[in-house]
């Protein structure tokens, strides 16, 4: 394992693809297209220190996403977004929201499908694509997310996705949960997914017992392997 948590080799085994860069987001592309693809944006986590290298885009995991999602016909896109300290969410929104735009107008994607994928405390982030769903958005994804700001944390009240899924209506959402999760961020999924039934929103959850936060990382296990092939595949089979 790594020195860095987040330098371990991603869970899941796949031949990792060259990204094609542009500005602060990284395309993985199948090898042939005749035709405009899907598209699935990755949003990592934090806050993360701004000088932390390599940058989240670099990390194995989502390089190894990106090219899971390649290698499965489709289009990834990670995005590093400045989200630095828990005052930064409109910031790093903004600038999620942005690579979502360059991502629609890229020619080889199809603008009509789109789904979005989140990680950790980047689950904040969702809050603004469940308050107001669009047509293109084909689904929402979030793996080990917090989903409501955590004790301490002085965040902008619009970051609230466990209040904000009330009007998400039919967006399907697919949500990894880690069992053996941190108890506080496990307290807001736990909140979510209580406002999600009383809502009726269309929620498919991925439990992984054995799992941790991180576990896409952290825990080289086939029930890792399996969770993370699942929730692929259910966010594929939505664009």
């Amino acid at each position: 394992m790594a020195d860095a948590p987040y330098m371990n080799p991603f869970v899941l085994p796949v031949e990792v693809r060259a990204a094609e860069r542009h500005g602060a987001a990284d395309f993985y592309l199948p090898d042939k297209a005749a035709k405009p693809l899907p598209a699935v944006v990755f949003v990592h986590g934090g806050p993360i220190a701004a000088d932390l290298r390599p940058t989240p885009r670099d990390w194995p995991v989502y390089r190894g996403y990106g090219s899971a999602i390649a290698a499965r016909g489709a289009i990834g896109v990670t995005v590093d977004h400045r989200l630095h300290d828990v005052a930064s969410y409109p910031l790093a929104a903004a600038d999620v929201s942005a690579a979502v735009q360059m991502v629609r107008a890229d020619q080889r994607v199809d603008a009509e499908r789109v789904a979005m994928w989140f990680f950790s405390g980047g689950g904040l982030l969702m809050a603004d694509w469940l308050r107001a769903p669009r047509g293109w958005l084909r689904c929402v994804a979030a793996t080990y997310p917090v989903l409501a700001p955590l004790p301490g944390w002085e965040v902008d009240p619009r970051f609230r996705p466990a209040e904000t899924i009330t009007s998400a209506g039919g967006l399907p959402i697919v949500l990894t949960r880690a069992g053996r999760e941190r108890p506080q961020v496990a307290a807001t999924v736990d909140t979510f997914t209580t406002a999600a039934d009383r809502c009726g929103a269309q929620l498919e959850i991925i439990d992984v017992p054995g799992g941790q936060h991180g576990f896409d990382m952290l825990d080289h296990t086939d029930e890792s392997r399996h969770a993370v092939s699942r929730a692929l595949d259910a966010v594929l089979a939505l664009v």
